[in-house]
């Protein structure tokens, strides 16, 4: 279980890599690709959690959290 805070519980549910990334992401403002991959998140998956809409890429090797679109 996550706490609001992001802080993981013991016995909860470890946070996936797209979690993990997007949620550095959204702390950070603008992350590099060696920033992800220096918390555990591949290269290989960047270009898979871009095409699923959760960061977008702002500029080589530099990528920014989505921001969800109003309804």
């Amino acid at each position: 279980m996550i706490a609001p805070s992001g802080i993981r519980l013991a016995g909860g549910p470890k946070p996936t890599l797209k979690e993990r990334a997007v949620r550095f992401a959204l702390e950070k403002g603008e992350v590099r690709a060696k920033d992800l991959t220096d918390i555990g998140v591949p290269r290989c998956y960047l270009a898979r959690i871009c095409e699923e809409g959760l960061l977008v890429k702002v500029g080589y090797g530099r990528y920014r959290a989505a921001v969800p679109k109003a309804a």
